[in-house]
Formats: C-alpha cells, structure tokens, sequence
C-alpha cells in the first residue's frame, strides 16, 4: 500500500456495510405489499416504513403517517429456529401471529374479499 493510499480517509460504505444488517429479500417484500395494496386500496391504511436494524427488519404500517404504526411486520432471522422468524405486532406491542411462514403469518391482518352466501 503507498503513502498516499494509507493517508487517505476510508468511505462511509466501507464501514457501513461491514455492520450486520437484517432485511426483507425481494419475495418477502412483495407478499408483505400485496396485502399493503388491499388494505390501501380498501382505504384502510395509507402509510408504510421500513427499517433494517441489526438484529430485525421492520415493516410498521400506518393509517396517518403521524400516528403510531397500526401493525409492524418483523423478520427477526435469530428466533427462526424456536418460534419462527415472522411476527406481527398490534399497535400495543402483542403479538398477535408468529411463524416460519409469511404468508401465513399476514393472514392474520389480510382482510381480503371474500364470497358471502
């Protein structure tokens, strides 16, 4: 390494991507919005975040984007083997499904049309 390389200050990324972060992958994302687009389309919901922390990916929605979160979505890969690494959370904190599966685990916030007799 020359002088001049090892005097010269290193990028942001550099260190930013050694860090451990925790996210949705493509397939994940797209079941979490097909249930985001009923509901919205349903006039439901109107707002969405996501945070990627070290530990857990968060999906929180929102009914007004200054409230609290309605529901938040959590991928926490460490409980992937016990409980399962999917669960969804109410506005309070419980817990209201837990899984290996995300589909199943959104059924239970997926209020999706359904034929009535």
């Amino acid at each position: 390494m020359s002088e001049r390389e090892a005097r010269a200050p290193k990028l942001a990324s550099t260190r930013a991507s050694a860090l451990p972060v925790v996210a949705f992958d493509r397939g994940e994302l797209g079941e979490i919005l097909r249930v985001y687009g009923r509901m919205v389309a349903a006039g439901e919901w109107r707002d969405y975040a996501v945070d990627h922390l070290s530990d857990r990916a968060v999906f929180s929605v929102f009914r007004h984007s200054s409230e609290h979160p309605l529901y938040r979505i959590e991928k926490e890969p460490a409980l992937a083997r016990r409980q399962g690494a999917y669960s969804v959370m109410a506005q309070g904190g419980l817990i209201l499904k837990r899984g290996h599966d995300l589909a199943r685990v959104l059924k239970v916030i997926d209020k999706s049309l359904k034929l009535v007799d």
